[in-house]
């Protein structure tokens, strides 16, 4: 069995002779996703001139996860979720009035978690075209990697979810409900009922697409910012909706935009793992070619010889 991240990079095979170049077999040609091929793209990917990962990259990227996870604890162990709970439930006139509105519930929740699978559809489409066109070769990978990085994230916090056995704060007397809190790593009381409130589930359709971020690293590193934007922008509309409804603290928030981003940064290790180490072989290859005539993308090395 092909493991998905080689098969994603993979394309029409080429083991057969290479066809004369002209006019039809240029255009056939394997596309290079625009801005990745020069020496600032490269620095921006993360890489060092041997191919290895930077360092300073990596800190940097991985930060965000410690800082996050950190904001988590501190708003757990000092009460900041209830004192956030406290005044959106008393705003509401003692009671989540918002629970069933139109925008929180079929808007942002319902609509929310619809367009969030119907986005994750249209990347598995152009994946799949670019699956069977050589000329969008290059985009085989980037779209592979949003996929499984949106997927793995949100799959993540399903499964934490599934054994984590928090209550919304919708279940809780502090709140109009019939449980007393229980914290996360406390031993729930024999009988109490279990739960599924932690982490943020909904918040993770909109987190998940942070992973925009190194989508557009490896296509259109001036995009990035843009992507991330965007992934912050739906996992706070939806997540914050959640809030408003009582269903989750704003920690559970928190820890789902940190896993979101563990798995997006995650995803863009691993799948860039091979071109990275084929950049490093070709650039320490007698009569390697110059560094800024080499292509990032995989399928680079395995153009047929007469499209070079």
């Amino acid at each position: 069995m092909i493991p998905f991240a080689s098969w994603a990079r993979s394309g029409p095979s080429h083991d057969e002779a290479p066809e004369p170049m002209n006019s039809i077999t240029a255009s056939r040609r394997p596309t290079e996703c625009a801005g990745a091929n020069t020496p600032d793209a490269r620095r921006v990917a993360g890489r060092l001139p041997d191919g290895t990962w930077s360092p300073a990259f990596l800190a940097a990227h991985w930060a965000p996860v410690l800082v996050l996870a950190t904001v988590a604890v501190l708003l757990a162990a000092l009460a900041g979720d209830q004192w956030l709970a406290d005044r959106l439930y008393a705003g509401q006139g003692h009671g989540w009035s918002l629970r069933q509105a139109f925008v929180t519930e079929r808007l942002l929740h319902i609509g929310g978690r619809d367009l969030s699978t119907l986005a994750w559809l249209a990347v598995l489409a152009a994946w799949l075209v670019a699956r069977t066109k050589v000329s969008l070769s290059a985009w085989r990978t980037p779209l592979a990697m949003l996929l499984v990085s949106t997927l793995l994230a949100t799959a993540v916090v399903a499964w934490i979810k599934s054994w984590s056995n928090m209550d919304c704060p919708w279940d809780l007397t502090r709140y109009g409900g019939g449980r007393e809190f229980v914290g996360l790593l406390s031993l729930r009381p024999i009988g109490m009922p279990r739960a599924g409130c932690f982490p943020a589930g909904h918040a993770s359709s909109g987190y998940a697409w942070t992973a925009l971020y190194f989508f557009f690293l490896s296509t259109r590193p001036r995009w990035r910012w843009l992507g991330l934007s965007a992934g912050l922008l739906l996992g706070l509309l939806f997540g914050g909706a959640q809030q408003l409804r009582g269903a989750h603290f704003l920690s559970s928030d928190v820890w789902t935009a940190a896993i979101c981003w563990s798995c997006a940064l995650g995803g863009y290790l691993f799948f860039n793992g091979r071109s990275r180490v084929s950049f490093a072989a070709a650039a320490h290859a007698p009569g390697g070619h110059d560094d800024d005539s080499l292509r990032l993308s995989p399928s680079a090395s395995r153009r047929p010889a007469g499209a070079a």
